[in-house]
């Protein structure tokens, strides 16, 4: 019953959900509506103070580019690929419900240290553990490759949100004397690292790990042949011996350790000075993620054509981010975020605001798939709002986090490399993601209703 109702979501979602850029201009008409309904601000207003937004999110853009940039040279490197091969050889052949629990924990593991590394280092990852287990269902390896992301991640260490806040020159901090939605920033000491996080993905991965463990068919499985599967896998980087001074210039590697140690060194003195919790921020993880992609491919041109084939994946991020600026705009310029905020307020209770956060968390991230853009439209009435409750900033950015990490798992925008490296559809894993999605709303509703208020 569950794979029929499945199939149906997906057969809808396939015929009446359009593309994501889409999407966004159509909530950008949404927003211009709620801007003269509420606050009353016209058509000509509103487009003004689009124009003012749309540029201030250029930096936060950069920032995630180059996330995934360099998760993708850390994945593709020669040591990281035969490390995926290694792997993919521990479970038996004959039971395939271990391959999908190695791929989910690989996914769950991933996703907490990086959400960029989670979405390409899995779809690398599931070519080989479906050539070395035949017998696994394509579908539900796929969707126990997207898992971290639906989960764990927005609570991980690369969660943009919480990383948002503890990023000096945010802006969420104000700019120009304007007074900011938050008066300091928030190290990830007081946000990803507090027990209540921390538990919270754990029993929310775990479930969602045995859920689709389960949900893998004992008759019927769709798998993948052998011939497809060798088209598929990934070809390890090639290298031809330089032949004039200026190639071997090219791939001497004193360049990119050089290029590491650059990196690697600031980074450390202010961990080793400040602390772990208030250096690790967006830039502080992509500092790491590039240096370990330049050490593990060694030579600058390896490491030069691995982060051009990342910008493929990114491309999403570099259109998207103007748009979701200019949205940002409106929302600052014209009273509109104020506006939610006091409608928040008188419809919430100290009680319930959590519970409302997530639900309101989760839906918006069916039509903006980018967690950091729309925290940054969203933060400017959830915090104020939830301050005139007496619910706490922290408790408000974890309840926005889960919220955000669950319709992942039914929003097709980040399983992209997922999909593209097996040449399905959203909609041939829809079913059994959304069955996951569902476990995880409960777990994580019922947690609202108990997390601090005051954390």
């Amino acid at each position: 019953m569950l794979q029929r109702l499945g199939a149906g979501l997906s057969r809808l979602s396939e015929r009446y959900v359009p593309d994501a850029w889409i999407i966004c201009l159509i909530l950008t008409l949404i927003v211009f509506g709620l801007a003269w309904a509420g606050p009353g601000a016209d058509p000509l207003t509103s487009a003004r103070a689009w124009g003012n937004g749309v540029w201030t999110l250029l930096t936060l853009a950069m920032q995630f580019t180059l996330a995934l940039v360099a998760a993708h040279a850390c994945a593709t490197a020669t040591p990281v690929y035969r490390a995926l091969d290694w792997l993919a050889r521990l479970p038996n052949p004959a039971s395939p419900r271990q391959a999908v629990l190695l791929v989910g924990l690989f996914s769950l593991l991933t996703g907490w240290l990086n959400w960029a590394l989670s979405l390409v280092a899995c779809a690398l990852f599931v070519p080989f553990v479906l050539r070395r287990n035949p017998l696994a269902d394509v579908r539900v390896v796929l969707a126990a490759g997207y898992l971290g992301l639906g989960t764990v991640w927005h609570g991980g260490l690369s969660g943009s949100a919480p990383l948002i806040l503890a990023t000096p020159g945010n802006p969420l901090l104000g700019t120009d004397g304007a007074p900011g939605v938050v008066s300091r920033l928030y190290p990830i000491t007081e946000t990803l690292l507090i027990p209540f996080n921390l538990v919270l993905i754990c029993v929310v991965g775990v479930v969602g790990l045995a859920v689709v463990c389960l949900l893998h068919p004992t008759h019927g499985a769709r798998t993948v042949d052998p011939d497809t599967l060798n088209d598929l896998l990934p070809e390890p980087p090639s290298f031809a011996p330089p032949a004039t001074p200026a190639q071997r210039l090219d791939n001497f590697p004193g360049w990119t350790w050089l290029a590491a140690a650059l990196l690697a060194y600031p980074l450390g003195y202010a961990i080793v000075t400040q602390g772990f919790g208030a250096s690790w921020t967006i830039n502080a993880y992509n500092a790491v993620f590039l240096a370990a992609a330049l050490l593990l491919h060694g030579r600058p041109t390896a490491f030069l054509a691995a982060c051009r084939n990342g910008t493929q994946a990114a491309w999403g991020i570099i259109l998207q981010f103007p748009f979701y600026g200019g949205i940002y705009g409106v929302l600052q310029h014209t009273g509109l975020g104020r506006w939610l905020g006091e409608l928040f307020a008188g419809h919430a209770s100290t009680a319930s605001y959590p519970l409302l956060v997530y639900l309101y968390s989760a839906a918006m991230n069916l039509f903006v798939p980018s967690a950091g853009s729309k925290w940054i439209l969203e933060a400017p009435f959830l915090i104020p709002a939830g301050e005139a409750l007496g619910v706490s900033p922290i408790t408000t950015l974890l309840a926005y986090c889960y919220g955000d990490s669950t319709t992942n798992l039914i929003q097709p925008f980040f399983a992209i490399p997922l999909l593209a490296v097996m040449r399905v559809r959203f909609a041939d894993i829809l079913g059994y993601t959304a069955i996951v999605a569902a476990v995880c709303l409960v777990i994580n509703m019922v947690a609202m209703l108990f997390i601090p208020r005051m954390l």
